[in-house]
């Protein structure tokens, strides 16, 4: 929930310039829903993708302050974020809304970025693979999706905005529990096609790092992705891979 109309402009101004020459790597921002329309003036033609933060499962409707996935579409947007911790801890979503999600926005054409990770308590039970478990059990179930049609985001709770980030070993670890609970739940197919992400507290000095891991294919930038310097930086090192 950051920056307005003329705030996103200046971003914008700033942050295409040092990404639209980048080969190798898919850059995708997410703004708020108010400056959607902004990006999508701005980003036609670059390259960059556009998602929304959140998504209705219902398509139209009295659902007061919600955004459904066909006006996301009109926005301009390709991807949208489901079930981000902020949504889970601090907007109550469940398992069960995530999962009503998921199924709208693939039947409407979007990309979803499915979000899962434990809470700092979780993982000091040593809860961690089993809370991950549920949540994709739980958010996939009766879900039917083509291989490259879905993204899952791996972003440990306790390392969001706090600079305090997983070890690239405990992210590769949970990162290669995901695709083999994917295997698991489709088959081997689309556990090697799915781009899994790590995210929490990524910036440039240690995106690097992460990235050299075998199964992590890309990163979930926050607090760093307000500044499109250090945004646009972090493209750059995994464009280049150094």
């Amino acid at each position: 929930m950051n920056k307005n109309s003329q705030e996103a402009r200046s971003f914008i101004d700033e942050f295409l310039p040092r990404v639209t020459s980048l080969t190798g790597v898919d850059v995708v921002v997410c703004p708020p829903f108010t400056c959607l329309h902004v990006f999508k003036e701005r980003l036609a033609q670059t390259g960059v993708g556009l998602g929304g933060q959140n998504c209705f499962w219902e398509e139209q409707g009295a659902y007061t302050g919600e955004i459904s996935a066909p006006m996301l579409i009109d926005a301009g947007c390709q991807y949208v974020i489901l079930g981000h911790s902020e949504r889970r801890h601090i907007m109550g979503e469940t398992n069960e809304i995530v999962n009503r999600k998921l199924a709208t926005v693939l039947k409407n054409g979007l990309i979803p970025v499915l979000c899962v990770g434990e809470t700092l308590q979780e993982r000091e039970n040593h809860r961690a693979q089993e809370v991950v478990k549920e949540q994709l059990n739980e958010g996939l179930k009766s879900i039917l999706v083509s291989p490259g049609r879905l993204i899952v985001a791996y972003e440990p709770v306790w390392a969001i905005g706090t600079g305090a980030n997983a070890s690239s070993e405990d992210a590769q670890e949970m990162i290669g529990f995901i695709r083999t609970q994917l295997a698991r739940l489709y088959d081997e197919e689309m556990a090697k096609t799915t781009r899994i992400l790590y995210g929490g507290s990524v910036k440039a000095g240690n995106v690097v790092e992460i990235m050299a891991e075998k199964d992590i294919d890309g990163a979930l930038i926050g607090g760093a992705s307000l500044d499109p310097v250090a945004f646009a930086e972090i493209a750059r090192l995994v464009a280049n891979g150094k």
